[in-house]
């Protein structure tokens, strides 16, 4: 791993918009991704959609893509967002054990991984999921969780790998983003 110390962009977690943060921490950048920006795509993505949603009074309130009020944007938003950027998103085969993934590809074809894990908050009583960004800056991943006061970085390959796999076991999904060469 590399010995030079590399400025890590970190944003923190508000309300439930980890997918805006899970994003701008991927692209260490602090307004790659904003809240209109998400809510624009998602607006797009009901337009574009052959089965166009049906107006009930709640329909101002919880959209086909994400809640209005509080985030919690969903995966097509995600996948959209991503392409948008010449990005392309891979669903890393659940049956396989995370060792499977090359995390030393070069940054030029992995950019960084996503995940979207089970949460449970308020005493059990909320259920919902999470975006989490895996990324690799100077040669060290880090796990940029939006809930970490930090930056974590991981010591070596097998702790990662072993990371993913408890995230995979616990019913997360892993996706890699991968700089799409066209």
């Amino acid at each position: 791993m590399a010995n030079e110390k590399a400025h890590v962009y970190h944003e923190k977690q508000k309300l439930q918009f980890c997918l805006v943060h899970s994003l701008n921490n991927l692209f260490q950048e602090e307004k790659a991704f904003t809240r209109e920006k998400l809510n624009a795509i998602s607006s797009q993505l009901v337009l574009e959609d052959p089965n166009q949603e049906t107006w009930t009074p709640l329909s101002f309130l919880l959209k086909p893509h994400h809640n209005t009020i509080t985030g919690n944007y969903d995966i097509n938003v995600l996948i959209a967002a991503l392409e948008g950027k010449g990005k392309k998103v891979v669903w890393h085969d659940r049956r396989r054990k995370a060792s499977s993934i090359d995390l030393n590809e070069t940054e030029d074809t992995l950019m960084g991984i996503i995940l979207n894990i089970p949460v449970r908050r308020y005493g059990g009583f909320w259920k919902s999921r999470h975006w989490v960004t895996l990324r690799k800056i100077k040669g060290v991943w880090y796990n940029l969780d939006s809930d970490l006061v930090a930056p974590m970085p991981f010591k070596d390959d097998n702790e990662i790998h072993d990371y993913l796999d408890y995230i995979i076991g616990d019913g997360g999904e892993v996706l890699l983003i991968m700089n799409d060469k066209l």
